[in-house]
């Protein structure tokens, strides 16, 4: 008798079938459908929602962590309006990316094709319910997700307003399944499931990424932590500067993209250095630097290694002085998780040298970590953004989602 997680890999796998056989027309339809849901049920989705806030809150869960569970009217609707942008990208399926004639007569060509089940473990955020769903619907994968415990009622909430979308428009609905089972072991069982889910993705902490990556018997795409860099390079305007660096830190402190370390050139950090902690003071952010930048801001906290590679997700930012831009790539290269780093600098070869040499998924010159992202990168929405360097890196998008076939005509062809 098959488990409860092994009934949903089923039901999914016989879903992936069908939505492979959809139309762009038919996908574009159900992605629309659903947003309109989303935005009509949003008085709904906001009361389930609650349901999760109050419960965090009455465990005491830290309020930046309370501020990635929380769903509002305007992420609502910019949940609805990924998908909606999703549906008008292009289809990737079905695209033929080469086709060769052989010296025998054969042509071979490739062409894109769904991956068949996408498998995601994530936490909080119940925003990444709809975008999985949306990414994996275009490109005709039927997706199951396993959200945390803290965010079961958005979850559900979320998901039946989706199979409520799909159904208007008569299609399948088991596109989208949602482990109502929070429990561990639903977790352990998932990364198992390699007969029936083909790539699983996890989302969350370094814990969870951690535990997937090892212990996955099913082809892992790894999401990596979030800790972000900004260098500020000796020539850097100072104003721009300090105004990035609020906006990195500060426009929102729970997720990955957010900046969690400071990078400054000892050519600048007298003047950057007491107007950085002017704007970070402002929003109680609490700033741990090394010996150079205590002796500029005696008030601050003294950083250890540990501060070096962590990602804070909270009202907490390290500061490390260095000497030179090579010092700055060798401290980033070093402690960073391979997500997104940034230069804010005039000098236009520093920009060059810091974007080829800093090992990372995105590299910035002169802007906010925050735009790592698959809205803001225009692909409508993200499945997440992969810090390894195999099939994705950076926000995944359509593409992402994808794999290959060989396609190869013939005329009568045998091997000799």
């Amino acid at each position: 008798m098959e488990s409860y997680i092994q009934t949903l890999g089923i039901r999914a796998k016989d879903a992936s079938r069908l939505c492979a056989k959809l139309g762009t027309e038919a996908k574009n339809r159900g992605l629309l459908a659903v947003a309109g849901e989303l935005r009509s049920q949003s008085a709904y989705l906001l009361e389930e929602n609650e349901k999760d806030l109050k419960a965090a809150k009455e465990k005491g869960v830290k309020q930046s962590l309370i501020d990635r569970l929380r769903l509002t009217e305007q992420r609502i609707s910019d949940m609805a309006e990924g998908l909606t942008q999703v549906a008008a990208l292009e289809d990737p399926i079905g695209e033929v990316l080469s086709m060769k004639n052989r010296p025998n007569g054969l042509r071979v060509g490739k062409k894109r094709v769904p991956l068949g089940v996408v498998g995601i473990i994530y936490e909080s955020r119940p925003n990444v319910t709809a975008d999985a769903f949306g990414l994996c619907f275009k490109t005709g994968n039927a997706v199951i997700l396993r959200g945390g415990s803290d965010a079961i009622h958005s979850n559900l909430a979320v998901t039946k307003v989706i199979k409520g979308g799909l159904e208007k428009e008569n299609l399948p609905q088991d596109a989208i399944l949602l482990v109502e089972d929070t429990s561990r072991a639903t977790v352990g069982e998932m990364m198992k499931l390699h007969q029936y889910i083909d790539v699983l993705i996890p989302r969350g902490g370094a814990g969870l990424i951690a535990n997937v990556v090892e212990n996955s018997t099913v082809p892992v795409i790894e999401t990596g932590t979030g800790n972000c860099h900004i260098f500020v390079d000796a020539s850097a305007d100072i104003g721009r500067a300090a105004e990035i660096i609020e906006n990195a830190k500060t426009q929102r402190m729970g997720v990955c993209n957010a900046c969690e370390s400071l990078v400054i050139h000892a050519a600048a950090a007298e003047e950057a250095l007491p107007l950085i902690a002017e704007r970070l003071n402002a929003h109680q952010v609490e700033i741990r630097g090394d010996e150079r930048a205590r002796e500029i801001l005696p008030g601050i906290v003294p950083a250890t290694e540990e501060d070096w590679g962590t990602e804070y997700l909270d009202a907490v930012i390290s500061v490390k002085i260095v000497d030179s831009l090579e010092e700055a790539i060798a401290h980033i290269n070093r402690y960073n998780t391979g997500h997104s780093e940034s230069i804010l600098t005039k000098d236009y070869d520093n920009a060059l040298k810091f974007q080829d040499e800093v090992d990372a998924a995105a590299v910035y010159v002169n802007a906010s970590t925050r735009f790592t992202d698959g809205f803001e990168f225009g692909f409508g929405a993200e499945i997440g953004i992969s810090t390894q360097k195999l099939h994705a890196r950076g926000p995944m998008g359509l593409e992402a989602l994808t794999s290959t076939k060989y396609i190869i005509f013939g005329n009568g062809q045998i091997r000799k």
